[in-house]
Parts: structure tokens; C-alpha cells; sequence
């Protein structure tokens, strides 16, 4: 109780109080005795936050777990008890290696918050690495920071990264501070225009101008176990007013767009008792009566984790939920998804029928996509992966399937088949093997007859390989981290308009390339996945990409114009997306799907503006 109301009166002689002499708005005042006393963090949810959304990951009163990666830092954030109150703990150890580019972060507020004073009272309880406050949050790879790093107090920002997992650091303030182990710090920062005055334990520390970034967000960050007691953001009258204004603004746009736009609306309710998936849907006309149908594909884990898998039970259904067929063991725990198994729907023959394509068991199976009659099939290719886990099986599971025209017939009459990460294996429509290669795969390749010979080139990882097989170029020698997406395609739209490569780089970034593998633009911009290609703006010459990130900075979102020059990042979200591009008012311009959530889902416009919501309908 002592050490509570010593607190207290510490913020209170630091004129953290709102009283009508001051005359203060109080955006935020959270001492977390709202919050239940437990894990705050998701607990391991792992790439299952990549590709759904998990109300583990959701906002929790005033706060949001920010990024994480190792299993440890997904349990990183706890309430605890502190005197008679709550505190919120960030429990772990990061590794000097991940500091280097990330951190455990809790964060709070508005993006449109501007000029604003940000109290917090915090005990970090190791002498090492960093403790402290971010401020002018703009996302977690972008922000300024006061704390404490050993015995010095440190003010400096953070702008994403300067090279591979390295964060790029300005400094604007170093000092020595003297403090010990499990005191009980006070950081005030008052920010007013480009003028950030900090303090710790009442020392005027820093007193700078910068004028990176005007307005943001706050945020918590430790390196080291952290006791996080009081969190307090004021702002003056003119202050919160402009803030309040702008917020005000932006939600009414946001409001007008999603008035303008078609509603979501339920259309059809199929029951999968049983049998039900994940994300792990394929769409495509089975029963060749002009009407898409649906194959609810199980996954099956041979462990550890998802290192080896492969497809399940797959339905075939009609859209009226008419079962056309099932193959395999339906099982209701085999619904996680967190990677790619190998079953496509395909007319790979073109004969006017689509066949259902799938590795499973170990043979890759060419079926009926009316019946699921199997139509031929062959054993999986020899696995020669030389790395553990992925060497467990003599013969490959199957990872992905991509289909091309590597023998010039005129349509995508070729199978690419991939295990994770190392072995790629091509074959024709009637399963002869035509070539076979190993590099860093990377997760999904693309086809495109870029040299118009008729025949296709296949990207895949970083490396572009002739429709023989012959290998055209590869940068493995200077990007290390996997593909997580790659494309070909001409941006800019004009006719005959040169070709460029988008490849979405994992930790190596935003990579926009030329068909010769010459790097045109590379942003470091964190752990860049799913790439979506499309007009997402009339306004805009050609076609914008946009991608997210996930593993330790998940829920960053960028847009990229025709020329690979960002336009606009921002942070909707803390977890990840498939980011799937929606043709939903059929006026040219495409939408972004975030997730199906109500609160938190929705699509996005190409400025990044809310502009659907899912109707609170009780949908999954």
C-alpha cells in the first residue's frame, strides 16, 4: 500500500494530474486494475495469427500485443498484482540477437494523437538491454524512445531497419542515469509541434526538435522483465481539441465511404459438421455446370508442428451445400492451418472439366473434380531435403502446387510441385516428370512467359528458371530469409510496358526487381508477406501492390505504386492477413480484405480508409 500511494504522489509532483488549473484532457489513464490478473499476451498462437483472425489477439481494454515471434514472447505480457493494485508485466529475456530489430511491445491510443504529455511509472528488473516508453508510435518498427539502456537514459528513434535485422537508429539524446534494479522510474515526455522535452524521475534529461513524425501513438517496450505501474497522456486544450477534430474527421469519412459502398450481406449458411477447415478452401466449377463449388480441404500434421504436413480430408460441395463427393477421414480436429499443403482445383488436360490435383499419402493424385474418381496418379517424388525436420519422410508430402505452360501448348498444362522450402519438382498434365531443381523455395512460385516464346519461366524463392529448367539467375548469394510471395507483371500498364518482379521477402523486405534479377527498390521494411497486386487506385498510373507483415512486426500494411515507391504504411491491425484483393463495388478499383471480424476486419481502400464493415451478424 505504501509503495502505491509513494507512486501516486510521485506522478502527482510531476503534474501528471488533471485539475482545473491546468485545465488538461486526459486521452489515457490506466493503472490496469481493469484488467483481469493473467496472461495479457495470446499465448502461443503462433502463424495460425498469420492467416486468421484470433480474438486472442485482439484489443484488450487500452492495449494490443504488438509483434512477437519466438514462443516466448507470445506469452511475454501479464497482469499482476502490485500492492494493492494491478501492474501489467512484460515477463521475458529477448535475445541481444532479435533487439538488434525488435522488441516486446504494448501498445495504446489513437494515430491522430498529436501534441500530447505521456506519463509512465515503470521497474525494470535487470540492468541490460532496454526498458522504457515509445512515443509517436507509428507502428513497431517506427517511433521514438525514452528509457533506460544499463545505466544511461537514452532518447532516439527508430525508422525501420538500415539491413538485415538491423533496426536504424538516430540517437538524440544519450546521458548517464543512475538508478537500480527494481526502482520504480518516472518518464514524462511533453511533446509540442517538433519540440520533445523528456525526463526521468523529474531530471529534465532532453530538450530536442525533431520533426520525423507529428503524431502517433504511445506505446510500452522492454528487453528485460519490466513492471509496467501507471500510464497517463494529457493533452492541453488547443491539443485535444485538434486531436479530438481530427479523429472526428477521419471517422465520419470512413462512415460516408462505407455508406457508399454495396453492405455485406449473408448469402448462403453450409454445415460442415465434421468435416469443416480452417482457410483452407479452393473454389473452382466441379460438377461443370457454370457455378463455382467449393472443396473443404482438412490438413493433416505429421509434426513437429507444421514442418510436415499434407492434405486431409477434402469435400467437394455445391454452393446449395450439396455434398458431390468426399475422400478421406473426416476429423474435426483437423482444422489448423499455418501453412501450405498441395491440393488445387485445375482443368489441367484442357478438356473443358476441372480435375481436383493433390499430393497425398505420398502420390500426387490427378481426380475427377464431379466424382473424386481418381483419374491416375504416381508415388511423390524422392525427398533429398537435407535439413531436419524436413528430411523425416523418404518420399516428399507435397507443400504447394502451381500450374504453367512450360511446353508451349497453350495453356497451364504443367504441374510445379514443391516440398518446403528446398526441392521443386515439374511434371506434365499426365504426371511424366519433365525437370527437377533444389534452391530456397520460398512458399509459392509464379509462371510468366517472359522471353515470348510460348513457353513459360517459373520465379520461385529468388530465382528465375528457363522452361527447361535451366537456371537464368538466382540472388540467393544475397538474400537469405525465404519468399514468402512472389510476381511478374508489367505495373505500369502501358502497352508493352516492361515487366518487373515483386517478391515479398520475408525479413529482407519489399523487393521490386527487373525480369534480369537487377534489385530496382528495396524497402527494409520488416517481415513483408502476402503481396496483392491490383488497382487499388483510378488516381494512380498502372497497378499498386500492397503487403503486410508479420513475425515481429506483424500488422504493418504498405502500398506501393507502379514504380515500387511506398505511398502509404500503416498499422490496422497486430496480426496478419492474406490481404486478398476484392473486386466489391465492380468500379475498377479494388478493396483489401483485413479479416471477417467485425470490430477489427473489414476492407481497405487503397488510401488505407476502413471503407467495409462486417454487419455484427453472428457470422464466424
Amino acid at each position: 500500500m505504501r509503495k502505491r500511494i509513494l507512486l501516486c504522489l510521485m506522478l502527482a509532483c510531476l503534474g501528471v494530474t488533471a485539475s482545473a488549473q491546468t485545465a488538461t484532457s486526459v486521452l489515457l489513464d490506466d493503472d490496469f486494475s481493469k484488467l483481469p490478473p493473467r496472461m495479457f499476451s495470446s499465448g502461443v498462437v503462433g502463424a495460425q495469427a498469420e492467416y486468421h483472425f484470433l480474438p486472442a489477439v485482439a484489443q484488450k481494454g487500452n492495449w494490443q500485443v504488438s509483434c512477437f515471434r519466438s514462443d516466448t514472447s507470445q506469452r511475454a505480457w501479464r497482469v499482476i498484482a502490485d500492492g494493492d493494485g494491478q501492474a501489467m508485466y512484460q515477463s521475458m529475456t529477448s535475445k541481444i540477437s532479435d533487439a538488434k530489430y525488435m522488441h516486446p511491445m504494448l501498445v495504446a491510443g489513437d494515430p491522430l494523437w498529436g501534441d500530447y504529455t505521456l506519463n509512465v511509472a515503470f521497474s525494470p528488473e535487470f540492468n541490460a538491454m532496454e526498458s522504457g516508453v515509445i512515443f509517436r508510435y507509428q507502428n513497431d518498427r517506427c517511433y521514438y524512445f525514452l528509457g533506460v539502456e544499463d545505466q544511461q537514459a537514452v532518447l532516439k528513434i527508430v525508422n525501420h531497419a538500415s539491413s538485415f535485422r538491423t533496426a536504424d537508429i538516430t540517437e538524440l539524446g544519450r546521458r548517464s542515469f543512475n538508478w537500480h534494479v527494481g526502482e520504480t522510474l518516472t518518464a514524462k515526455v511533453t511533446l509540442d509541434g517538433d519540440r520533445i522535452m523528456a525526463s526521468l524521475n523529474g531530471n529534465a534529461l532532453f530538450d530536442v526538435r525533431d520533426a520525423t513524425w507529428s503524431f502517433g501513438r504511445v506505446a510500452l517496450t522492454a528487453d528485460v522483465p519490466t513492471v509496467y505501474h501507471h500510464v497517463r497522456v494529457t493533452a492541453k486544450p488547443a491539443a485535444a481539441r485538434a486531436t479530438r477534430l481530427a479523429i472526428q474527421a477521419r471517422d465520419l469519412e470512413e462512415k460516408q465511404l462505407q455508406a457508399g459502398n454495396p453492405k455485406l450481406t449473408l448469402w448462403k449458411k453450409i454445415e460442415t459438421h465434421g468435416f469443416g477447415t480452417s482457410r483452407n478452401l479452393r473454389f473452382g466449377d466441379l460438377n461443370n455446370d457454370g457455378q463455382l463449388d467449393v472443396l473443404v480441404a482438412q490438413v493433416l500434421r505429421h509434426g513437429p508442428k507444421d514442418r510436415n504436413c499434407e492434405v486431409g480430408c477434402m469435400t467437394a460441395m455445391t454452393f446449395d451445400g450439396r455434398q458431390l463427393w468426399q475422400s478421406g477421414e473426416a476429423d474435426p480436429w483437423n482444422d489448423l492451418l499455418t501453412n501450405d499443403v498441395a491440393v488445387q482445383i485445375h482443368d489441367i488436360d484442357n478438356n473443358g472439366t476441372t480435375e481436383v490435383v493433390y499430393a497425398r499419402d505420398f502420390k500426387l493424385t490427378v481426380a475427377d473434380g464431379a466424382t473424386g474418381r481418381v483419374l491416375r496418379e504416381i508415388s511423390t517424388p524422392i525427398n533429398r531435403a537435407t535439413k531436419t525436420p524436413f528430411d523425416k519422410f523418404p518420399r516428399i508430402l507435397g507443400d504447394s502446387l502451381f500450374f504453367a505452360d512450360f511446353r508451349g501448348q497453350g495453356h497451364a498444362g504443367d504441374i510445379v510441385l514443391k516440398d518446403r522450402y528446398q526441392q521443386v519438382f515439374v511434371l506434365t498434365d499426365r504426371l511424366e516428370p519433365l525437370w527437377q531443381t533444389t534452391c530456397n523455395t520460398g512458399h509459392y512460385p509464379f509462371a510468366y512467359d517472359i522471353d515470348h516464346d510460348g513457353k513459360d519461366e517459373l520465379a520461385i524463392g529468388y530465382n528465375l528458371y528457363d522452361d527447361d529448367g535451366t537456371l537464368l539467375w538466382s540472388l540467393e548469394d544475397v538474400l537469405s530469409d525465404h519468399a514468402d510471395g512472389v510476381a511478374i507483371a508489367n505495373l505500369s500498364q502501358t502497352p508493352g510496358g516492361p515487366l518487373g518482379m515483386i517478391n515479398a521477402a520475408s525479413d529482407e523486405g519489399m523487393i521490386f526487381l527487373d525480369i534480369h534479377g537487377k534489385i530496382l527498390k528495396r524497402h527494409w521494411i520488416g517481415h513483408v508477406q502476402n503481396p496483392a497486386i491490383a488497382n487499388f487506385r483510378d488516381d494512380l498510373q498502372g497497378l499498386e501492390t500492397v503487403s503486410i507483415n508479420f513475425w515481429g512486426n506483424q500488422g504493418i500494411v504498405s502500398y506501393f505504386d507502379s514504380k515500387g515507391e511506398m505511398y502509404l504504411q500503416h498499422e490496422p491491425i497486430q496480426y496478419g492477413s492474406m490481404m486478398l484483393p476484392v473486386n466489391w463495388a465492380g468500379n475498377g478499383e479494388s478493396l483489401i480484405l483485413l479479416s471477417a471480424d467485425v470490430v477489427e476486419g473489414g476492407m481497405l481502400d487503397g488510401w488505407g480508409r476502413r471503407v467495409v464493415r462486417f454487419p455484427a451478424d453472428g457470422h464466424p
